[in-house]
């Protein structure tokens, strides 16, 4: 990169400069932030559980709804990395508060949807509020923390996605359940209001005000090219993971995965040529020089692509192979869900006793739970209870714990203040497709294997074959860990 860095004067102000505790405004600034995760985190898991009600009283087509589900997921992976660096451009403030507003109108007008087609929209704009406020989280903790007060919010930022996802699953079935108001499915999304208000009032009171800095002029401005290559790429990719299965993977699926490479090559180098020639790329080519960052992105990759491949096939088996309602599916993720929690909190006690190997300890824990969980299906036979999988789930989600809080503080160690929005942008796409990708092809091999048997004893054997692939991808996650652990390379 070419740019001189901005003088410490212009960088966004730390609410606790130097500071080793999280406490007094910064607590408070840390619990804001947060809120604002828990609802781009659940929001994403809570509209599963939706699905059947919505399609009853909108009188929706299968597609519509499925539309409903898959346009948020692909509208705010294709946006992450944009709504980064817009905040790098013109502040982490401005962007979580616009972001934040618009995602609350959004539920609100979601909510109140009188039609299929309508739903869809909002979802949309939805996930482009999301896309805006969730990268200004990751340039909070980078930049308003130091010391073990950022290990110790980076492991609340893990409890939250952990509550978050599991939180999705069970107050997503509990509002529908309960019919507040006789809203039905409205509330999965009307849940959001009152939060994101919340939200708003706590960010204008606490977010520390943007400083204009050397980057913030007409002259550097958005890297539009950039934005549409990246999204071309990005939707070229992601359109046949989350399509593909529900399709059939028809030819348009390949030529479409296909095509992204070459899109994805056009987008690197116009960055490269960008950052040659003194412009503001959109995501500067010299992070990837720093190999913490570099490795953390092919990390968060696979584990990512195991969580939500774990999390896809779970819920087939314990809804269609064990016949339970989606409450109990939900339910019976709560002891992963605490176990997640608990390493969540743990991480950084851990850490300053073992470093960065803490990320060996839990990615180790994942791989020998997913390992016991095959076991525990095999032994079961075609009948698996709740009660049997609860050990090894409690170990998976001890080892996801330990991997998510200390995976983004390693990888986003090195990034300069002024790119934090940005890296933060890429490390959650790079988060966002491996979800997209284990749920694409853990989703394929378990349809493989199950065939056209709808038997328990079916279901128990695909699951158990799809687990193996999970036990890959824990591998995976676990082998690159070295490459995180080297120095990085100078700049």
């Amino acid at each position: 990169m070419t740019d001189a860095p901005a003088p410490a004067a212009a960088r966004p102000r730390a609410a606790a400069a130097g500071a080793e505790h999280v406490s007094g405004r910064s607590r408070w600034t840390l619990l804001v932030v947060m809120a604002g995760t828990f609802m781009a985190i659940m929001d994403s898991f809570i509209v599963n559980v939706a699905v059947p009600s919505v399609r009853a009283e909108l009188n929706a087509s299968f597609s519509q709804v499925e539309l409903a589900v898959s346009g948020y997921v692909l509208v705010y992976g294709l946006l992450l990395v944009t709504g980064g660096r817009l905040g790098d451009l013109f502040g982490t403030r401005r962007l979580f508060l616009a972001g934040t507003g618009v995602f609350t109108l959004a539920s609100l007008a979601v909510g109140l949807a009188p039609g299929p087609e309508a739903l869809i929209a909002f979802r949309v704009v939805q996930a482009a509020g999301a896309a805006l406020f969730y990268p200004q989280v990751l340039a909070v903790l980078q930049t308003a923390f130091t010391g073990r007060a950022r290990a110790k919010a980076l492991a609340v930022f893990g409890v939250t996605i952990g509550l978050a996802s599991i939180a999705g699953q069970v107050l997503g079935g509990l509002l529908i359940h309960l019919d507040l108001f006789g809203l039905g499915w409205r509330n999965v999304f009307l849940v959001n209001v009152p939060i994101g208000l919340l939200t708003l009032a706590g960010a204008l009171r606490l977010l520390p005000a943007d400083r204009v800095t050397g980057r913030q002029t007409a002259a550097d401005g958005l890297d539009l090219t950039g934005v549409g290559l990246l999204s071309g790429a990005l939707l070229l990719l992601s359109v046949p993971l989350v399509e593909g299965q529900h399709a059939g993977w028809p030819a348009w699926c390949w030529i479409s995965l296909t095509a992204s490479v070459p899109v994805l090559a056009a987008f690197v180098a116009w960055e490269r040529r960008t950052a040659a020639r003194g412009g503001s790329p959109l995501v500067d080519p010299g992070l990837f020089r720093l190999r913490t960052f570099s490795a953390g992105n092919a990390i968060a990759l696979a584990f990512f692509a195991g969580n939500a491949g774990l999390f896809f096939v779970l819920t087939l088996q314990l809804q269609n192979g064990m016949g339970h309602s989606p409450l109990a599916a939900g339910l019976a993720f709560v002891p992963l869900a605490v176990a997640f929690s608990a390493a969540s909190l743990l991480g950084p006690r851990l850490g300053a006793r073992l470093g960065r190997h803490v990320l060996t300890l839990g990615y180790a824990a994942n791989a020998a739970g997913t390992l016991a969980l095959i076991g525990t299906v095999w032994a079961a036979g075609p009948e698996p209870t709740g009660w049997t999988l609860l050990p090894a789930l409690s170990v998976i989600g001890f080892g996801q714990g330990l991997g998510v809080g200390p995976l983004f503080g390693t990888a986003l160690a090195g990034v300069p203040a002024e790119d934090a929005g940005a890296a933060g942008g890429v490390l959650e796409t790079a988060g966002q497709i491996g979800m997209s990708l284990g749920v694409a092809v853990l989703g394929l091999v378990f349809s493989a294997a199950l065939g056209h048997e709808a038997s328990p004893a079916a279901y128990s054997d695909a699951f158990a074959l799809t687990l193996a692939g999970n036990l890959a991808l824990a591998l995976a996650a676990l082998a690159l860990l070295p490459l995180l652990f080297r120095r990085a390379d100078p700049r």
